[in-house]
């Protein structure tokens, strides 16, 4: 027998040599399964009060301004996008029209009847002349830290 071939025949005999001792299943040198899984319960136990705590994200379409094609706009980007992605920007009608045919391309479903209004809707909302886009702080504890409350 080769060398490669001992060294492969001495690893399984190690191997049920420590199944019979731990009586259960070795995994890749690891002790008994029961042990592998208390790790990642414990880490998720400890983890998920705080996802209780923290506060809920912003809704889809919070900050989309009212209008007659808020819920088209909600339908059509905010299907793959935070309504983030739309409010911070500022685009000229002529980018808007590029942005919207393009996502229109990639899927977005945008009805032919409802493109210009569609346009119009977010040029006349999200144009260059609107004042920049301040995103809300993550929580009020950080925003009451950043400020001295």
């Amino acid at each position: 027998m080769s060398h490669k071939n001992n060294l492969v025949a001495r690893n399984l005999a190690d191997l049920a040599m420590r199944k019979e001792q731990l009586g259960a299943p070795c995994l890749a040198g690891f002790r008994r399964p029961g042990k592998l899984l208390f790790f990642p319960v414990a880490l998720l136990a400890g983890i998920t009060p705080l996802f209780l705590l923290a506060e809920p994200t912003a809704t889809l379409n919070e900050g989309l301004p009212a209008g007659g094609m808020q819920q088209k706009a909600t339908t059509a980007c905010l299907e793959c996008h935070e309504a983030r992605i739309i409010l911070q920007q500022r685009l000229s009608k002529a980018t808007w029209t590029k942005e919207v045919d393009k996502m229109t391309k990639w899927g977005a479903v945008v009805d032919a009847a409802d493109r210009d209004a569609l346009i119009d809707y977010l040029s006349d909302n999200f144009s260059p002349d609107k004042p920049p886009y301040i995103p809300p702080r993550t929580s009020k504890a950080k925003s009451a830290i950043k400020h001295g409350n």
